[in-house]
């Protein structure tokens, strides 16, 4: 038997997941949960072979829960409506084992749970073609500074924060605009929040 916890926000989707998926008669729903805080104690508790989980959940994301699960065993599953080219990319490095779309028809994704069981990974084609036309430009400093700006964070406060001069920050937050090619820090922010760049 196939052991699985559910995480979606929606409760009209969460409820519905779970009846399609205790249809099946190797799969059992052990627990659902709606938002990333209590995914991540259902999996403590459960111990579940599989963990399907959105990405847009209240108090942490289904990303930053696959990223603290990537020392259990089980298998994480995104299930999202998001076929977003950087939040495929934080899922592959958090190592989730399938990235399905919402509107893939539900027997696939029986299909695709008993598949990674098997130890197969499953990646909706639509994010293997955005994966490899959209890289994101930035490097992992320019994310930081970038994820701060994102929060509304001042060139002084970013500088005091990544123990930087305020010159160095300026250069990083110029750099950024030059490779997004975008005007203005707004812009910036506003694309890679689309891209799904920003942690």
């Amino acid at each position: 038997m196939i052991r699985i916890v559910l995480a979606e926000d929606q409760q009209l989707l969460l409820g519905a997941l779970g009846s399609l998926l205790d249809l099946e008669e190797d799969m059992k729903i052990v627990g659902k949960a709606s938002n990333g805080d209590e995914v991540l104690a259902l999996v403590k508790r459960e111990d579940p072979d599989i963990c399907i989980m959105d990405i847009e959940m209240p108090v942490k994301t289904g990303l930053d829960a696959a990223e603290e699960l990537t020392d259990h065993p089980c298998k994480v599953i995104i299930l999202t409506t998001f076929a977003r080219p950087g939040y495929f990319e934080r899922a592959r490095n958090a190592g989730v084992m399938g990235y399905l779309l919402k509107d893939s028809p539900s027997e696939d994704l029986a299909q695709s749970i008993r598949q990674i069981m098997r130890g197969k990974k499953i990646y909706a084609p639509e994010l293997i073609d955005l994966a490899f036309a959209d890289c994101n430009p930035l490097t992992e400093r320019e994310l930081d500074v970038m994820n701060l700006m994102a929060e509304g964070k001042t060139t002084k406060n970013i500088a005091k924060e990544l123990f930087l001069t305020n010159g160095t920050v300026r250069n990083y937050i110029s750099i950024i605009l030059d490779k997004l090619e975008v005007e203005n820090r707004i812009e910036a922010i506003a694309k890679a929040k689309d891209k799904g760049w920003l942690k």
